[in-house]
């Protein structure tokens, strides 16, 4: 079995249950709250887990691609990845347990081919704010598992959610497969299993409500989610204990080998970083982000000389980034038909990937500079001078040991290491706290604040001209943040005329309706939809006014006041530029 075949398996199972298949959503979140890449399949449909209905019903499947920002420096391991391919399948609201866990149970075994002998479960154990989950545990003995490979786990092991501090979460039910069920027997502990039971899928079930006093409260809407990581359920399946001698990796792999005259099995870290980390830059720059000193550019960035650094592990001394992308995008048996995108910006990646290496690499030269500055200078490099460079020029700390071995110097490894923890926490909170925020927060000041963005895209349109188009946002119960394509800098009349209709709109109370209908529909009634993301056959189209002489009508997911009146007064508070033919402003309701 190949990857692409994996993938139908799973979504043609799904669509012979009821379900819709979804198209993936584009990397950059629509309409953004505050996460940078989406990095979960539920991630985009959270309107929807929290009861908004959806065009194409309850049931729901697809391939979802995902990006996880906070894994980056743990890959180099054999199954740790920062772009990869979720599927999925949801419930809003329709069938739960008695349903899914037998549907998960055939799945595996009648077409997945898993003995069941092979399969591990675990349940949530109960704890103060709910109650053991002995239902689970008793369909998944119903429909085959025994007793002995069914395990109690509690919340930190066997409950998802909430994203945030309040909102839907509940007990989920891990699928695990014991990979050598040739050896002696053993059973699945918490955090220990010695690498031979691996987790290939979970079944959430969302049944709960946190809220702010930290009650959790039954929902009115129990709800389904279920994830399985395609490269790691192909590794499994095929018997691999590394994920990177797939099918998924190893054209990518192979190409390292040939331009750089190395094996893999004696450089894997290197290599799985590399592959790694250049799949995930092809889809991110697909997705419309460029390099750059922030957000998600910066992460894109730092992916690009992440690679180069290893690279010259392996001494590749010239440009290499876009040949190792152009394996990635030949890939097609892999991704063709599924993701359009790569196709369409084939020439832009691949441009993209080569300036920012010829960039990174004058960094480097210039980071080598100040390491022979540091010998001539001082007759020691502490290991904070060390981690300086390494963080200011992308120098990899073996380059730093190197120079330094050559003049008989030597590091401080232990302080060195101390810095780059501390950074790496630091870098993994701040990226939980993104995916949190931008799932959890759905609240009346965000839904405003998304609101007002519509009435600022009309507005922008309506001042600059019809060549406006969004190009992002990013929404804080604070202010909301508006990016947008336009070759100048927005004059200070300009920006009063667009607050001033914004807040006419406000003031005329105006109703904000929703409706479902096919894309094309859509396109031809005038809703606005600019990102990059494959739509589905059927959208949701928001619009503000009167339908026949609507403001503003745009293909969006929500969430939205009612009517304008709610919104209160809009200012703007700063305009600036977000790179190249590109704009941004931050505003505020008051």
């Amino acid at each position: 079995m190949n990857a692409r075949q994996l993938k139908d398996i799973f979504v043609n199972f799904f669509v012979s249950k009821g379900h819709s298949e979804i198209p993936s959503a584009s990397l950059i979140p629509e309409n953004d709250s505050t996460t940078l890449f989406i990095s979960a399949g539920m991630h985009p449909l959270v309107p929807y887990l929290l009861g908004q209905p959806h065009a194409l019903g309850k049931r729901l499947t697809n391939i979802q691609k995902c990006v996880r920002t906070g894994d980056i420096d743990v890959v180099g391991d054999n199954c740790h990845h920062t772009f990869f391919e979720m599927l999925g399948n949801w419930s809003l609201g329709d069938y739960f347990k008695k349903e899914m866990i037998p549907w998960s149970y055939e799945l595996l075994t009648k077409h997945l081919h898993y003995d069941p002998k092979q399969i591990h479960i675990t349940c949530f154990a109960g704890d103060n704010d709910a109650p053991k989950d002995e239902e689970s545990a008793e369909l998944w003995k119903s429909v085959g598992i025994s007793e002995d490979r069914i395990y109690f786990l509690p919340k930190k092991d066997n409950w998802w959610g909430p994203a945030g501090n309040t909102g839907p979460c509940g007990p989920d039910s891990e699928m695990f497969i014991d990979t050598h069920p040739e050896l002696e027997p053993i059973k699945l502990t918490s955090g220990d299993n010695h690498g031979r039971i691996v987790e290939i899928g979970n079944d959430v079930f969302m049944q709960y409500n946190k809220t702010i006093d930290g009650k959790y409260e039954l929902l009115s809407q129990k709800n389904v989610d279920t994830g399985y990581g395609v490269e790691r359920n192909l590794a499994i399946y095929l018997g691999y204990d590394d994920d990177y001698l797939t099918e998924i990796w190893q054209p990518i792999i192979k190409k390292i080998e040939e331009i750089s005259g190395k094996k893999y099995s004696d450089n894997l870290v290197p290599m799985r970083i590399i592959a790694d980390h250049i799949r995930a830059a092809v889809f991110v720059i697909a997705d419309g982000v460029e390099p750059s000193n922030k957000e998600a550019g910066y992460v894109l960035r730092r992916l690009i000389r992440r690679a180069i650094r290893q690279g010259k592990i392996l001494g590749l001394e010239n440009n290499f980034t876009s040949i190792i992308a152009k394996a990635v995008l030949d890939n097609q048996n892999n991704y063709a038909g599924i993701y359009p995108e790569l196709d369409l910006n084939k020439n832009k990646i691949l441009e993209t990937l080569d300036a920012e290496e010829t960039k990174f690499r004058r960094t480097l030269n210039k980071g080598l500079n100040e390491i022979t500055k540091l010998i001539n200078f001082q007759k020691s490099v502490s290991g904070k001078q060390a981690f300086d460079l390494y963080q200011s020029f992308g120098f990899p700390v073996e380059m730093i040991e190197e120079e330094l071995k050559k003049n008989g110097l030597s590091l401080d490894l232990a302080e060195f290491n101390r810095l780059k923890g501390e950074h790496q926490k630091q870098s993994q909170t701040l990226s939980a706290g993104k995916f949190k925020s931008g799932l959890a927060d759905q609240s009346e000041i965000i839904t405003k604040y998304h609101t007002a963005t519509h009435l600022l895209h009309a507005a922008l349109r309506k001042v600059l001209g019809n060549h406006v188009k969004q190009s992002g946002s990013n929404i804080t119960s604070e202010r909301l943040r508006f990016d947008f394509t336009h070759p100048e800098k927005v004059t200070d009349a300009q920006l009063i005329e667009v607050a001033t209709i914004v807040n006419k709109q406000i003031t005329a109370s105006l109703p904000v309706t929703v409706e479902s209908m096919k894309f094309i529909e859509a396109q031809k009634i005038g809703a606005l939809a600019f990102f990059g993301a494959k739509y589905p056959e059927v959208v949701t189209v928001y619009t503000v006014g009167d339908p026949k002489n609507y403001f503003s009508r745009e293909v969006c997911s929500g969430p939205h006041v009612k009517n304008t009146k709610d919104l209160g007064k809009f200012e703007i508070q700063k305009e600036e530029s977000a790179g190249s033919g590109k704009r941004r402003i931050y505003a505020i309701l008051k």
